[in-house]
């Protein structure tokens, strides 16, 4: 679907509409990504960020509705790449440490455009003076943010190691 970008309200919406998509197909692509994990530690945050995956998909839907609006029908390219590179993660023949360092780096990746789109989204908001919608951004930049960090902890913490010994 082609946009038309005359307004920062257009544009705004079309970044709503392309978080959404993006938060919809990582929400299918998730459950296969926390059961290739061997390590129990990286399963848990995976299996954690994907219970906020949906909250961030439901937190865009009810921007939606506020704006009176319904969420246009768009496919994130983006998002839909960077999953498909950690789908060939996954088919990969290797040890178990190198594919959990592997995921790791493919789950930041997918949190670093995550947290870009957010942060762009929050001061579109901003700008618009809908500061309610500000605040859902706002919260889910957040979780994105913790979620970047909590892998990064189990990559320097141990994950990372392993690999280099496998």
């Amino acid at each position: 679907m082609k946009f038309k970008l005359d307004s920062m309200k257009s544009l705004y919406i079309e970044q709503l509409a392309d978080l959404l998509n993006a938060e919809r197909q990582l929400e299918k692509a998730m459950p296969t990504l926390v059961n290739a994990a061997a390590s129990e530690d990286l399963r848990e945050a995976l299996a954690s960020h994907m219970e906020e995956t949906r909250s961030h998909a439901q937190r865009i839907e009810r921007i939606f509705a506020d704006l009176g609006e319904q969420p246009p029908s768009l496919k994130c390219a983006a998002m839909h790449g960077l999953i498909e590179e950690a789908r060939d993660i996954l088919k990969a023949d290797g040890e178990d440490a190198v594919r959990d360092a592997a995921i790791i780096a493919a789950a930041q990746r997918i949190e670093h455009y995550e947290i870009a789109g957010y942060g762009c989204a929050r001061t579109f908001a901003h700008t618009l003076g809908r500061e309610s919608d500000a605040e859902f951004l706002r919260t889910t930049l957040d979780e994105e943010h913790a979620a970047d960090k909590r892998l990064s902890r189990l990559a320097e913490e141990g994950i990372n190691q392993k690999a280099a010994f496998a």
